[in-house]
């Protein structure tokens, strides 16, 4: 017997909720999705095959498997600190130099965010700045500037990998207030992919950073520009500003630019 609800849904929604279903089971068959969703075997390969040509998934034979799953793992964030340090303390302080006395805004976690959080921490013109974080390495960078700067953690889940805090409290707080300003990191920023990161739990939270701000600053290492990754955090529509490294590809911040992305690219 078919979902009405499910059969009913667009396309693209319901290729969300597979995507979701894939990366909590890391591998999903066909049939299962079929019966998940009340569809047909060849509509669920349909969909299979678009979230594999949009590097979401990976296809195998008789279902798909979180892109994640047989790779290369998410890397720490210690072992995230070293790679591209340089580049990432200019971001940092190219994305710090945004912020004005009074303004309220969301550092994600992440190494070039921790980044940030250290170039405002070493500014002494500020004040009455308040910073949200789920990340607990930025919320210690930010001491040193208190009470200048007051800091808001958002509570949560513990993901001891990238000491970040997810669901539930984060979403809950998210959901009640309004920032001036978000500063997202990822894991890609690409014209036909958007904004994507490799980890379901911590996209939850950014989307939510992005949906409250009144606008949104992702910041990436060079690496990252032209890149896709598991999870779609948003469209480029979405966000104002791209702070990127000298190391991103010419042709991949061309084309950002021409897609209407406003890119900043630090020396």
């Amino acid at each position: 017997m078919l979902n009405e609800e499910a059969v009913s849904l667009p396309a693209r929604v319901r290729r969300e909720r597979m995507l979701q279903m894939i990366t909590a089971r890391q591998f999903v068959r066909v049939a299962d999705l079929s019966e998940a969703f009340g569809i047909s075997d060849v509509t669920v390969r349909g969909d299979l095959d678009a979230l594999d040509h949009s590097h979401d998934v990976r296809r195998v034979r008789g279902g798909a498997m979180a892109r994640s799953y047989g790779g290369r793992p998410e890397a720490s964030f210690e072992e995230s600190l070293a790679s591209s340090a340089d580049e990432k303390q200019r971001i940092g302080e190219r994305a710090a130099s945004l912020v004005t006395s009074g303004m309220s805004i969301v550092l994600d976690v992440g190494t070039t965010t921790t980044a940030i959080a250290r170039a405002l921490a070493a500014r002494t013109d500020l004040e009455e700045v308040a910073v949200i974080t789920n990340g607990l390495m930025v919320a210690l960078e930010l001491e040193a500037a208190m009470p200048a700067v007051t800091v808001i953690v958002t509570g949560g889940t513990l993901r001891p990998l990238q000491h970040s805090l997810v669901d539930p409290m984060a979403n809950l707080l998210l959901e009640r207030m309004h920032p001036d300003l978000a500063f997202i990191g990822c894991t890609g920023v690409d014209v036909a992919h958007g904004i994507t990161n490799i980890n379901l739990p911590e996209a939850e939270v950014k989307r939510r950073m992005i949906a409250a701000a009144e606008r949104t600053v992702v910041v990436a290492t060079g690496s990252k520009i032209g890149q896709a990754h598991l999870i779609r955090i948003a469209e480029l529509a979405d966000i104002s500003t791209v702070i990127t490294g000298s190391s991103a590809g010419a042709a991949a911040v061309g084309e950002l630019r021409r897609a209407g992305t406003n890119v900043i690219q630090v020396e």
